[in-house]
C-alpha cells in the first residue's frame, strides 16, 4: 500500500505550519500511533480529542488539517491492523542526511511514548516484554544526532527503525488486540 501523496512529510509540514502548530509530522504520527497502540477508542471523538491534546493544546485546527489528520488516522490504523499494509514509523526519505533521520526517529519515539502513556493506564502493569520494549524505546530518544554518515551508521539506523516498528506492533498486540481475535477492520486474504 503506497502512502498517499497528501500524507507525505512535506504536505503535513505545510498544513501544520499553516495552522501554526509547531509539531513536526513525525511527532504527529508518533503521537497518533502511540494513541492507537495504547488502545484509544476508534470513534473520532476519542482519538481526535486525544491527538489534539497532544499536538495543539486541545485546540481545533483548520478544516484542511482536520481532514488530513483523519486521513492519517485511517491510513495508520489500516497499516497497523493489517500486516499486508506494511506499517512503519513516518521517517524522512533516504536522501536526507542520516543525522536528520536519526533525529526524526527520536522525535517519533518520544511522541509514541507520550501517546501510549496518555491512553494506557495499565502501562506499568504490562508484560515483562512490553516493559522492556518501552525502556528500550526510551533509550532511543537519547541517541546522538551527530552521527557519521557511513554504511555502519546507516545499518544501525535501519535496525533502530525496524525495532521501533516491531515495538509499536507489539504494543498494539498487547493493549488492543486480544490473542486469537481478528480485528474488526481487517479481512482474511
Amino acid at each position: 500500500m503506497a502512502t498517499p501523496p497528501s500524507l507525505s512529510i512535506d504536505s503535513l509540514l505545510a498544513e501544520l505550519a499553516g495552522a501554526e502548530i509547531a509539531q513536526h509530522p513525525v511527532e504527529v504520527h508518533g503521537s497518533l500511533v502511540g494513541l492507537i497502540c495504547g488502545g484509544v477508542g476508534r470513534d473520532k471523538s476519542q482519538w481526535f480529542k486525544a491527538l489534539l491534546d497532544l499536538i495543539n493544546d486541545g485546540q481545533l485546527p483548520p478544516p484542511s488539517l482536520t481532514q488530513l489528520l483523519e486521513e492519517l488516522y485511517q491510513d495508520t490504523l489500516a497499516r497497523i491492523t493489517d500486516a499486508d499494509f506494511g506499517f512503519t514509523p513516518m521517517a524522512p526519505e533516504e536522501e536526507e542526511p542520516l543525522s536528520s533521520r536519526v533525529e526524526a526517529l527520536s522525535l517519533w519515539v518520544q511522541s509514541f511514548l507520550t501517546g501510549i502513556a496518555m491512553v494506557q493506564p495499565k502501562l506499568n502493569r504490562a508484560s515483562k516484554d512490553i516493559k522492556e520494549v518501552i525502556n528500550d524505546l526510551a533509550e532511543i530518544t537519547q541517541v546522538e544526532f551527530d552521527v557519521v554518515d557511513d554504511p555502519e551508521s546507516e545499518a544501525a539506523y535501519i535496525e533502530l527503525l525496524e525495532f521501533t516498528r516491531m515495538s509499536a506492533l507489539l504494543c498494539y498486540a498487547e493493549f488492543v488486540r486480544e490473542p486469537g481475535i481478528k480485528d474488526q477492520d481487517s479481512t482474511l486474504h
